[in-house]
């Protein structure tokens, strides 16, 4: 093991590449020996603790998943994406006072201002729950049968460890339902802005910059969780305090190096690193191609109406950064796959599956018709992906009003079907919440074009198995969408707040039949659900957990690292450059003068503000410049993350943070399935540009007196780590607490993912 370790320090560093999102309670000696080695100064221990502080204390989970965030400072601040904050922020904006553009910086705890709807967890611990959950199913049952035990499974525990909703608690699948863990939260919903950059800054590059390196975006915001005076959770007071954590992130101001082992602790949302070669196949011919087509004519309908209007420009900000983002994700995801051609990688496994269990008489009779039943399942659904997929992007999950109609339309019709006046006073009443958040941020007159933008798509592409609806677009409006869209927009109580408003003085379950966005947006749903019934998914979920559990067996001592399932994962490695391709090489930081020469302030994209220029020119970067001078902006390492990364701390050896994780690399963009060594990388904010921005620009100099600094320790040869005994992927049992428990349905699809 020694000699394992001297070898790693004389490696190229594009060789300790380090593939897997590793579940932080079980870091194996394997894990640990490998990060020591790579510049790890802590312990296991001082990771992940459930009876100690540890570094798990400071990260914490924003909106059950959407992103990752974490303390930096004993008052609860948090350090996160710009993107992450982009929904928190925009209702707080207006067309005449616009955060989001402007940005926002709070000078006192006074000046900060509460989110609505937003939650930030911090895990508590994990507890291996295996041996229930599968103690309670059996080879002989059906898929349905099984998923029904499973689920009344789940239940039990979650009635028996509930402890009064202290604790908000999940059971997850992993390794496709071959292993279950429990995963228990403790939840803030008291949070308030603290502060974010200009859009010049936080989306400095834009669509075009996406995904691409150089980078130079200030990709960050800040938030402060609030407690009660006990310092637990509770809903939004004047009198909440700044919540007091058990731990926090010190900053290292040196930032970091070529070579520089880095980790990041975060909740990754889903990979597909187990996907077969028949899904690549189908994702790279039949699946990607129609969601970039669909998204991206959503985009083009949104941009088209944003252009002209201020008002929907900031009410569709955060729709259209987002859908943006997947829509490039997939181009890019698609290109990685051909280019690398990941489908040969898998036929390989798949091969060398195949000549393993055919040469083991225990695995045959186990595993004999494991792949078949997998490419089964994709020659059974590939002659409807298409259509199902231009069914739901464009027709029940497209204009916006679909959705809203259909679920408040059966909503209000329950309602009314209650025989107890004073019931159905209540029922109706209790819907102004939701008709409230709807309106919030709808513009009718955008959601319109959207709408005969997406009718006319689908119609070009799936031309004989359409929604009932079309027939009355055929009949009644000679195929005119246009002509379809105005008397349904002009007339439909589910595109007008004040029709609707008025409809629930005097409702009417008749009226709500008629109701043409109803009855459009009830048969694009009943069409939808169609291919839902036809997707022959416990085929696939069988074979799925079939294959996992062979490839584990035929490789004991392997570490596989179960798919990310939005729960809390560390991955490490180290600061490294790249070679994009021939003759392309990239460095591993960026710095200002990168900021500079992109600017461009006729292109939104690329617009550098006056001041932010100046500070540049005059180099007025104060403690936050490098030993060279210069303001490093972003850095890249060799670290394996994905959507739900977002805002995840990069921490260096001794558990400080030196940047902000956002996004990765375009010519590796096919990493949620095959992970490149070579060519994949994250890309982080520094953190010195973070501050400098906070300092300098946005003037917030009570944020960064609150840090706590450091500076970069002078490299440790760790001992050697000798492991007692091959090490197999098992889970350690953990001491047991209070839990609730979900389950989670397994998806065979490709999700689309967020920025890193």
């Amino acid at each position: 093991m020694y000699i394992a370790l001297l070898l790693l320090t004389l490696l190229p560093s594009a060789m300790l590449a380090n593939e897997g999102m590793w579940l932080v309670s079980l870091l194996n000696r394997m894990n640990e020996a490998e990060m020591k080695g790579l510049g790890l100064n802590l312990t296991k221990e001082e990771i992940y603790s459930i009876n100690n502080a540890s570094l798990k204390d400071a990260i914490v989970r924003l909106n059950y998943g959407q992103c990752t965030g974490e303390v930096v400072s004993d008052k609860g601040l948090i350090f996160t994406n710009h993107h992450c904050g982009y929904d928190a922020i925009q209702p707080l904006s207006t067309v005449e006072n616009n955060l989001l553009l402007n940005g926002f910086c709070a000078k006192s705890f006074a000046e900060e201002l509460p989110i609505e709807n937003f939650k930030i967890s911090f895990l508590v611990r994990i507890e291996d729950v295996t041996k229930q959950m599968l103690g309670a199913v059996n080879d002989g049952m059906s898929e349905a049968e099984r998923d029904k035990a499973l689920a009344a499974k789940s239940k039990e525990l979650s009635a028996a460890n509930t402890s009064n909703g202290q604790y908000e608690v999940e059971v997850k699948s992993f390794f496709y339902g071959n292993e279950y863990y429990i995963m228990v939260y403790q939840t803030f919903s008291d949070i308030r802005l603290v502060g974010n950059p200009p859009e010049s800054v936080g989306k400095f590059g834009g669509d075009t910059d996406n995904w691409m390196w150089p980078r130079h975006t200030g990709d960050f915001s800040m938030l402060r969780i609030y407690a009660n005076k006990d310092n637990q959770p509770a809903d939004y007071s004047k009198d909440n305090v700044p919540y007091k954590p058990k731990h926090f992130l010190p900053v290292n101001i040196d930032g970091v190096t070529e070579g520089d082992f880095t980790m990041i602790m975060g909740f990754p949302g889903r990979t597909s690193r187990y996907l077969t070669s028949y899904g690549i196949e189908q994702a790279v011919e039949t699946r990607n191609p129609a969601l970039i087509e669909c998204l991206g004519t959503k985009l083009e309908s949104w941009k088209s109406v944003m252009d002209k209007d201020a008002r929907v420009r900031l009410m569709y900000a955060a729709k259209y950064a987002s859908t943006a983002n997947g829509w490039k994700y997939y181009i890019g995801q698609t290109r990685g796959l051909k280019r690398l051609d990941v489908k040969s990688d898998k036929q390989k496994i798949e091969t060398d599956f195949t000549r393993w269990m055919s040469g083991n008489t225990a695995a045959k009779s186990k595993y004999a018709e494991t792949l078949k039943m997998v490419q089964e399942y994709y020659s059974e659904w590939d002659p409807y992906v298409k259509a199902s997929t231009y069914s739901s992007l464009c027709g029940a999950g497209g204009a916006e009003f679909m959705g809203f109609a259909a679920e408040m339309g059966e909503a209000i019709k329950q309602i009314l079907a209650e025989t107890d006046e004073t019931k159905r006073k209540e029922g109706l009443a209790s819907l102004n919440g939701d008709i409230e958040a709807f309106f919030k941020e709808y513009d009718a007159v955008t959601d319109q074009v959207v709408f005969v933008n997406l009718t006319n798509l689908y119609r070009e592409r799936i031309t004989t198995d359409r929604p009932t609806w079309h027939a009355m677009l055929d009949s009644k409006y000679k195929g005119n969408a246009s002509a379809y869209a105005s008397k349904l927009f002009e007339t439909s109580i589910f595109t007008d707040k004040a029709r609707l408003m008025a409809f629930l003085n005097k409702p009417s379950a008749k009226a709500i039949d008629k109701d043409l966005a109803f009855i459009t947006a009830s048969s694009a749903n009943e069409h939808a659900m169609k291919f839902r019934g036809m997707n022959p998914i416990a085929k696939f979920n069988k074979g799925m957990r079939q294959f996992v559990a062979g490839l584990r067996e035929m490789n004991p001592t392997k570490a596989y690292a179960p798919d990310a399932n939005s729960t809390m994962r560390i991955t490490y490695g180290v600061v490294d450059d790249y070679k994009a391709a021939d003759a392309v090489h990239y460095d591993f930081y960026t710095t200002a003068a990168g900021i500079m020469e992109k600017r461009d302030n006729s292109n939104p994209e690329f617009v550098v503000p006056d001041k932010l220029a100046d500070l540049i020119m005059k180099k007025d970067f104060g403690r936050y410049a490098n030993s060279k001078g210069e303001l490093p902006t972003c850095f890249i390492h060799n670290l394996d993350i994905t959507g739900g990364n977002s805002g995840s701390p990069v921490i260096d050896g001794d558990g400080n943070i030196v940047g902000i994780a956002f996004d990765g690399n375009w010519e590796a963009m096919s990493g949620d399935i095959a992970f490149e060594p070579e060519l994949q990388r994250t890309i982080s904010v520094d953190i010195r540009y973070v501050l400098f921005v906070v300092e300098k620009l946005m003037g917030g100099k009570n944020i960064v007196d609150e840090l706590k600094y450091v500076k970069k320790k002078p490299a440790v040869v760790p001992a050697p780590v000798v492991p007692e005994a091959p090490i197999a992927p098992t889970a350690q049992p953990v001491k047991k607490e209070t839990k609730e428990v979900k389950k989670e349905a397994a998806k065979p699809t490709l999700q689309p993912a967020k920025k890193k």
